[in-house]
Formats: C-alpha cells, sequence, structure tokens
C-alpha cells in the first residue's frame, strides 16, 4: 500500500495537464508528482468513448506501477468519459478524481446564474458539466461550445510562444450575456490571459487547474495522506516523445525538464 511519502499520478493527452501538475506542486510544494502526457493518441477531444476508457485504463495500470497513492485526470475528455468507468475499477486500488466537479463547485459557491463552456468534442458531446448541475439542483443557463481546433493549436505552437488570435477570437465571438466562461480542457489556461483580453476582463475565466488543486489538497488532508517531505524529484513520462514537448514543457515550468518515453502501449 502507498505511504503519505508517495506520490500523487497525473495524466492527460499531453501538454495540458501540466496546468494542473504545476497547481498541485506550488499548493502542495511536499509532493512528489508522477506525469504521464498521452501524446501517442493526443488529441482526446476527437477520440470515441471505448478508446479512451482503454487507453486511460493502460495508463493507471502504469502509475500503479509507480505506487501512487492517488490518481488525477486532468483532462476534461478523459474526466467526462471515464472517471466513472476508472473509479468503478480501481477503487480498492486507487483514489481517481477527475478535473469537472472542482470548478463546478466554483460557479456553484460563485452564484453565476449564466456561464458559458469551451471544451473538446468529447466533452461537450458528453453533457457532463449541465448533467452535474441537474444533479446538484442548480438553476444555470448554459452555452457549451466544442472548440476542436483549440488543444492542438496549443500543443503545436505553445514552444513558439505565440497563438493564434484569429482561431480564439471565432470561437468566444460566439457568447453573449455570460458572467462566467469555464476553460474545460487543461490546456486552455494557457490561452486564458488572451481570452481575459478578448472580453476586456469584463467575463470571470475559470479554468480547472487551482480548483482541482484545491480538491487535492481537501483529500489528501481528509484523508491523512500529505506529505511531511518531499521524497524525491518530480518525473515526466509521455507516450511518444518530441522535442516540441520538452521545450514548451520546459517554457513552462520555467526550467529544464526531463521528459522520458514510455510506451505503455506497445504490444
Amino acid at each position: 500500500m502507498p505511504t503519505t511519502n508517495a506520490p500523487i499520478g497525473i495524466f492527460d493527452s499531453g501538454l495540458g495537464g501540466l496546468t494542473v501538475a504545476k497547481a498541485i506542486q506550488e499548493l502542495l510544494p511536499h509532493e512528489q508528482i508522477i506525469y504521464f502526457g498521452d501524446t501517442m493518441h493526443m488529441p482526446y477531444g476527437d477520440k470515441h468513448k471505448h478508446d479512451l476508457i482503454g487507453y486511460t485504463e493502460q495508463i493507471v495500470e502504469f502509475l500503479l506501477r509507480h505506487n501512487v497513492k492517488m490518481i488525477v485526470i486532468a483532462c476534461n475528455s478523459a474526466s467526462a468519459n471515464c472517471a466513472s468507468h476508472l473509479r468503478e475499477h480501481y477503487h480498492t486500488q486507487v483514489e481517481i478524481q477527475g478535473v469537472i466537479r472542482p470548478i463546478l463547485d466554483e460557479v456553484i459557491r460563485q452564484e453565476y446564474k449564466h456561464i458559458g463552456i469551451i471544451g473538446t468534442q468529447a466533452t461537450m458531446d458528453s453533457g457532463i458539466y449541465e448533467e452535474i448541475l441537474k444533479e446538484k439542483k442548480q438553476n444555470i443557463h448554459i452555452q457549451a461550445l466544442a472548440t476542436p481546433k483549440l488543444a492542438p493549436m496549443i500543443e503545436e505552437q505553445m514552444s513558439k510562444g505565440h497563438y493564434n488570435d484569429e482561431i480564439i477570437s471565432d470561437y468566444l465571438t460566439q457568447f453573449t450575456n455570460i458572467e462566467a466562461l469555464l476553460l474545460a480542457c487543461t490546456h486552455y489556461p494557457l490561452i486564458k490571459e488572451k481570452v481575459q483580453t478578448y472580453f476586456n476582463n469584463k467575463v470571470s475565466i475559470l479554468d480547472n487547474s487551482n480548483y482541482m488543486a484545491q480538491a487535492v489538497q481537501d483529500y489528501l488532508k481528509e484523508s491523512n495522506q500529505l506529505a511531511k517531505a518531499k521524497q524525491g524529484d518530480h518525473q515526466y513520462f509521455v507516450s511518444h516523445k518530441t522535442e516540441n514537448f520538452v521545450k514548451a514543457a520546459s517554457l513552462f515550468f520555467g526550467k529544464s525538464i526531463n521528459v522520458q518515453e514510455e510506451n505503455i502501449f506497445a504490444q
């Protein structure tokens, strides 16, 4: 069984989950993180649910081999389509949390009544945001929009240090009379400033990362699993290593990041 000083496992389809990893590192500096980016299958947003479940099961198995004490699904597409399945199958082995509920809890706390949501096609097709708000008996008007070009654009352009403003504005122009916009993809915090600028700071822009980090802290505190001291360096794995990922990750963290390739899907 993992100890309190065991690492936290985090996974995403690529770079986006690093926004969650960084938020957790900043809030919980004693925790060690094992990160897996499934760059081989990125983006997850255009994948079928059956395929996503297959990929994420193998990632969970990989993280369990690293004896993690909990797993964070740092991907909205995987959280929407796989979280319930993974919790059902692995609940006796490890705590698994997705990124969706923490941000919706914040929406409820702020008492927003008109919100917009942008995310991948897989996330929007799942209807998970509407489903959870209905489950919580919240009467909130939602404008939901699939933005399939954003995550691939961010993956491609992050290492170059600039993004395509036209693609961003073409999507955002479709929103009217919203109080808050939910960035329902962990890649999207990387363009958060551009989104805020588009709305002239008149709309609250919410992303998953900080709320997810707080949820992780709450769980570890409640289960008495907070690390007392750092046990090792963070580790970063990808299913397919590219120069772009390494460069972008290093730029994001402001220091050189050692990324290891681990094709857990090769048979």
